[in-house]
Parts: structure tokens; C-alpha cells; sequence
């Protein structure tokens, strides 16, 4: 975007100019075109590097060279479907099935340790074998996590909310997901979950002082893990070392660095890779960054790059424009876990950080991540319709051809009013229902009346107390399940002040 300082014309003011994009992102909609555009764009790139990268290795096995990338495009056909229908739910309906949808995602992670019920390759237990695809849990229960905290912290805070308030039950769930993930083993995608639960907290507003020691703790936990087993140790042996088996656990680290060189500024040419001839394992999957760098050099990496910096731009632009705390802290949270995901992808291709196995989002084959990760563009998609501009315009018809293909519903305007509303009736009842359960025990008192009085004083004085604990539990538990949140955002600024 580029401006201009205002010049004077005779006894006028001219007004500053802004570029095309300036003026494209000043529209209502913005948001929304700028987060379906990116999820293509980074679709249709994966598409085409996976056909590119696996074609001589799925020629190999089964004498097609498009087994592998059939498979990428049923997946991608499959994510778009998720990313429609999460573009039609409401957002009283998805926080409404947050918790429902969070359980049985944990039940899922169970599941999949059965031997019988969950699929082993290569010593882990983490895939549900459906036949045509595998569906993986803990890619589910990424998208599960987000949502379901971000409403428990939208739903449970107030304005004197303690730490306590944000951490339980957040981080007990947290812990017991990444404890079951853990598990199957699958360390890269313990490390997403920690990212998650890591922004909810640091977005839910949690001080500063409380935030560094679960930091701390969390990597403290990461590192013992990574030490823990032979496979991860040999991985962190072979960061610091890389030039003690370049042969054995530091050839596919090395290899990604010959690939990465050997593209240049201009690449090879799509399709002209030389390390897909098996040169580099899993070219397709963890290291398809490598492949990009080779095909289409410095250019192509900073393609990818420029993408997801835009995501970052779009998600954070949903989140600070957005008037819903629910949604603010969904997109900011979601942005965050995806764009960290693909920052550790490309830290460790291009030899900055330990290879962890994490893979590029919506570029990387493999699974169900794909599926999932649509499912979660299409999630923050949706919110960018929320912003309040973007709902007047819906509203007044404004809506353009895209949503209109799509019979995209309006969405509903967020309301303080409302939700104040419905803070209120909360209150009520919760006293009310305070009010019967103390009913009966201040008719079975005695009077007292002969001791002066002070027996039944301090009775009545009890039976208070234990109707303020009971009102306060009552709506504590009633507003965790409410639509309306009940707290005013803090701002950003007051995030690391401790109470």
C-alpha cells in the first residue's frame, strides 16, 4: 500500500491516494476473499509439488505415477466439503458442540491405542484405516482443542477472574490430550497441541509471571521427550552433529540442504527435481519445502513464505476487528498454531531446527492433515464474515456473487446488549435456584430467641455464605455453557500485568 501527502490545489486539499490493495482491503469483505484466496492458492501449490515429488517413487511401488497424488486430491476434495460446512455453521452452534465434539475427539485418541482398532506403521499407533484414506485423531483434536478452549476462556472469565479461572479446565484437558498423544508416539504433533494450548493461554489474557513457568515447564517436558526415545534422540544428535553420520540419521537433513542448493534463485524447472529419484526420503511428506527450493528456487520458497506472512495478516486482522471475545480468540489462536507449524516445517528443512516431522500446512501430503487444516481455514473464514462492517454489508445485500454461489447464510451481529442480557437472566436464575436449596434449611432452624439471638445470627450468617458459593457455582457452571460471554476483553497491553 502506498500514500501520498495531501498537496493544496488552488484553495483545495487534495486527499492521500492509496494504492489498489489499500483500497481493496478497505472493503467490507476483505477479510474473507484474502483467507479463501490464501487456502487455494496453497492447495493448489501442494497439488502440484506432491504430483511433482511423489511421482517417481508412487511409479515405483505400484506402477502409477499418480497413486500418491490421487490420494492428495481425494483429501483436498474431502477438505473442501469441511471447509464449506464450517462456513455455513453458526457460531452458537459451534460453541454449542465445542465441548460435545472435544470429548469425542479424546474417546477417538483412546480408541486409536487399541491394537485391532487403531492401524501401526512404522511403531506408531495413530490412524483409523478406513480403506480409501486413514483418518488420524490427534490432527482432529487440534481443530477440537481451539475451539473448545477458546469458548471456555470467552464463557468462564470475568472481570476479577484469577489465574485459576484460566487455567482449569483447560489445562488439566490439555495435558491429558498431549499425555494420550504422547502415546502412540507422536512427539510433532504433542508439539502442535502445546502450541495451541500455549496461545489460548497467552491470548485468554493469563499473567505474564504464570505464562513463562508453564512456557518453561513446557519446554523443560519437550526437551525430556526428545531424549526420551532412540529415534528422537538420534534426531537431536544429529542437529547438533551433522557431520558424525552423514550417511545414516543425518542423510535426509543433508540431502534437503543439497536440494535446497541445488535450486538457486530460479529453480530447476517444475518437475526437474534430482532428489525425488530417491535421493531424499519423504520429499513428498516433511521435506516437500526442499523440493520447492530445488523446482522453483529462492522464488518459489519466498512464494510460500509470502503466504502464510499473509495469513498471519489476515488472521490477526480478523482477530483485532472482531468485537466477539469468542472469536477473537479463536482466530488468534488458530492463526498462531498454524503458522508456527509451518515456520518449524521450514525451520528444520532448511537446517535451523531438529527435524521434529511436523509437515507444511495445506502443501505437505500425508493423511488427514490436509482435510483437517481446510476445516480449520474454513472455520476462521467464517469469523472474518463476523467483523462488524462485514455483517452490516451482508446484511444489506452486499454480499457479492461468491457468497451468493455459495448460499452462504448472514451472520448474526454480535450484541454486548445481548449478551449482557443474557448475563442477567443467568444471575437470575442462579439466585433463585439459591434461594430453594437454602429454603428448607432456614425453616428447620430453631429460633434462638432465648439465647439472644446470637445462635440464629450466626446461623443465618453460615446459610448466606453457602448461598454465595452456591450462587457463584451455580453460575460459573451455567455460564461455561452459555452463548453470550460474560466478560469484557482485556486488552492487549494489560495481558502481562499479574494480579
Amino acid at each position: 500500500m502506498t500514500t501520498a501527502t495531501p498537496r493544496r490545489a488552488g484553495n483545495q486539499t487534495q486527499r492521500p491516494r492509496i494504492g489498489w490493495f489499500g483500497a481493496w482491503l478497505a472493503r467490507p469483505l476483505a477479510s474473507f476473499h484474502l483467507v479463501v484466496a490464501i487456502a487455494v492458492l496453497l492447495t493448489v501449490l501442494g497439488l502440484v509439488m506432491v504430483l511433482s515429488a511423489s511421482s517417481v517413487e508412487s511409479y515405483a511401488d505400484g506402477g502409477s505415477a499418480y497413486r500418491l497424488f490421487i490420494q492428495q486430491a481425494v483429501l483436498a476434495v474431502f477438505g473442501a466439503v469441511l471447509f464449506y460446512i464450517a462456513l455455513r455453521v453458526p457460531m452458537r452452534v459451534m460453541r454449542r458442540l465445542s465441548f460435545p465434539v472435544f470429548a469425542l475427539s479424546v474417546v477417538l485418541l483412546v480408541l486409536v491405542l487399541i491394537p485391532g482398532i487403531g492401524s501401526e506403521v512404522q511403531g506408531s499407533r495413530r490412524w483409523f484405516d478406513l480403506g480409501v484414506v486413514s483418518v488420524q485423531p490427534s490432527e482432529v483434536v487440534k481443530v477440537t482443542l481451539v475451539v473448545w478452549g477458546s469458548h471456555l476462556l470467552a464463557s468462564r472469565q470475568t472481570e476479577k477472574a484469577g489465574y485459576k479461572d484460566i487455567l482449569m479446565p483447560l489445562v488439566p484437558a490439555g495435558l491429558l490430550v498431549c499425555f494420550l498423544v504422547v502415546l502412540e508416539p507422536n512427539l510433532s504433533t504433542t508439539i502442535a497441541l502445546g502450541i495451541v494450548l500455549t496461545s489460548l493461554l497467552w491470548f485468554g489474557g493469563l499473567p505474564l509471571r504464570m505464562f513463562v513457568t508453564i512456557a518453561v515447564s513446557g519446554g523443560v517436558a519437550a526437551a525430556i521427550l526428545a531424549l526420551s526415545a532412540g529415534y528422537r534422540s538420534d534426531r537431536m544428535r544429529a542437529f547438533f552433529s551433522p557431520g558424525d553420520d552423514p550417511q545414516g540419521i543425518g542423510y535426509q537433513a543433508r540431502q534437503a540442504m543439497y536440494s535446497l542448493a541445488d535450486g538457486g534463485i530460479w529453480g530447476r524447472g517444475l518437475g526437474q527435481s534430482r532428489a525425488k529419484w530417491s535421493y531424499l526420503p519423504n520429499a513428498h511428506n516433511d521435506f516437500i519445502f526442499a523440493i520447492i527450493g530445488e523446482e522453483l528456487g529462492f522464488l518459489g520458497c519466498a512464494l510460500v513464505l509470502g503466504l502464510f506472512a499473509l495469513f498471519v495478516y489476515a488472521g490477526l486482522r480478523i482477530a483485532t476487528r472482531s468485537v466477539d471475545p469468542f472469536i477473537r480468540l479463536l482466530t488468534a489462536s488458530a492463526t498462531t498454531w498454524i503458522t508456527c507449524q509451518a515456520l518449524i516445517n521450514v525451520g528444520y528443512v532448511v537446517g535451523l531446527l531438529p527435524v521434529t516431522g511436523l509437515q507444511l500446512p495445506l502443501v505437505s501430503a500425508g493423511g488427514s492433515s490436509l482435510a483437517i487444516t481446510l476445516l480449520m481455514f474454513g472455520i476462521i473464514a467464517n469469523a472474518a464474515r463476523h467483523e462488524p462492517e462485514a455483517v452490516a454489508a451482508l446484511h444489506a445485500g452486499q454480499d457479492g456473487r461468491f457468497s451468493r454461489l455459495l448460499r452462504l447464510p448472514k451472520p448474526e451481529l454480535y450484541s454486548p446488549a445481548r449478551a449482557q442480557a443474557s448475563r442477567a437472566r443467568t444471575k437470575a436464575k442462579a439466585k433463585a435456584k439459591a434461594k430453594v436449596k437454602s429454603a428448607p434449611q432456614r425453616r428447620a432452624l430453631p429460633s434462638g430467641r432465648s439465647r439472644g439471638g446470637s445462635e440464629s445470627s450466626a446461623r443465618r450468617s453460615i446459610d448466606s455464605d453457602s448461598a454465595r458459593r452456591s450462587s457463584r457455582s451455580t453460575e460459573s457452571w451455567r455460564s461455561t455453557r452459555a452463548w453470550e460471554p460474560n466478560y469484557p476483553m482485556k486488552h492487549a497491553r494489560e495481558r502481562g500485568n499479574s494480579r
